[in-house]
């Protein structure tokens, strides 16, 4: 086998990169360190499970069947499902990491990969649908007012998810799987030439620019609110705004390990805990999504037990404080309705 069929022979194989330089030559470590790396593992993987799943579960219930339809609950609606979609997968890691075996056969073992990078990219650029639908909210506030509409969203979505489906294709077709030292292992058999192409467009496609993209919308957000002087014209964004930042916590690991691996960084143990704890942050980010809607809405520490409530107010007051934010900051302009 060539050294471009890299594996990994100790971490979760269907939600990260590679750890190893070559399937002919895996570097193990100690069944010590081993076992104690896939107890931790295990553990996370299990608590990730049980909260995403039940948080997310219960946005998209809210979201999905409770709130009215608005533009607002259908992007944080298909947020909360990608992310559910992901976190029902975590099972099949925990199976592998208990059984140091991968028995689930070569579809699971591709189809779980992928499902890993269609959250990635999905979550990605539907937290850059928001941070533009907030900016032209901001900005063109009676064309918002007019032309916003579900519709329009809904297809908006959709044409997102077909395209994160496309950017996390590759999976499909790069993961196998092989009998070795007695064990089935799901890995990367990269054609020649072709991981540098795979992981620089991960980075760049599912990173570098939608970020460059947010990072101009909040531009373009405060000088259109810098000359509001009330309180209440930050309110509209926290929320945005913290998923956005843990996003980037917890995706930004991932991808600088895949960039030292890709450049063939020489410590091979910094590199293997690197990317171990990349993937560690990027599981987590699927399961903290509703705590944010339910802890950044008002008066938490007399609330905090309403979660329910708390995650309708931040998903459906989300939009409409938005636009009573930006009627301030327009003079001249009507004050427009707060349903979005």
């Amino acid at each position: 086998m060539n050294s471009t069929q890299e594996m990994e022979t100790d971490y979760p194989d269907y939600y990260y990169n590679n750890n190893q330089d070559s399937i002919a030559d895996p570097v193990t470590p100690s069944l010590t360190d081993r076992d104690s790396s896939y107890i931790y593992l295990a553990i996370i993987n299990v608590i990730v499970f049980i909260l995403g799943v039940a948080g997310n579960g219960l946005v998209i219930w809210i979201a999905g069947f409770k709130l009215r339809k608005s533009v607002n609950t259908t992007l944080y609606l298909s947020l909360a499902v990608s992310d559910f979609l992901f976190c029902s997968f975590l099972p099949f890691g925990v199976v592998k990491l208990v059984k140091d075996d991968w028995i689930f056969g070569l579809h699971m073992c591709k189809f779980t990969s992928f499902v890993m990078f269609l959250n990635m990219f999905s979550s990605i650029f539907l937290l850059v649908i928001i941070s533009v639908d907030r900016c032209v909210v901001v900005m063109f506030p009676v064309w918002a007012q007019n032309k916003r509409s579900v519709k329009k969203a809904s297809v908006i979505v959709v044409l997102a998810w077909i395209i994160s489906a496309v950017c996390g294709s590759p999976s499909v077709f790069i993961r196998e799987v092989t009998f070795l030292q007695e064990k089935n292992v799901c890995y990367n058999n990269y054609p020649e030439g072709s991981q540098s192409v795979i992981v620089s467009f991960r980075f760049i496609v599912g990173f570098l620019v939608p970020f460059l993209i947010i990072i101009s919308c909040y531009l373009f957000i405060i000088l259109k609110l810098k000359i509001n002087q009330s309180a209440n014209s930050k309110k509209p964004f926290k929320i945005m705004t913290a998923l956005i930042v843990t996003f980037f916590i917890c995706w930004l690991p991932f991808h600088i390990f895949a960039l030292m691996e890709l450049n063939n960084y020489k410590n091979k143990s910094i590199l293997q805990t690197g990317q171990v704890l990349g993937a560690i942050f990027a599981t987590a980010n699927s399961c903290m999504n509703p705590f944010l809607y339910a802890f950044m809405g008002k008066d938490f520490k007399r609330k905090c037990s309403a979660i329910i409530s708390k995650i309708e107010n931040a998903i459906e007051d989300e939009g409409r404080s938005t636009i009573r934010a930006t009627s301030i900051t327009t003079s001249g302009e009507k004050r427009h309705s707060t349903a979005v």
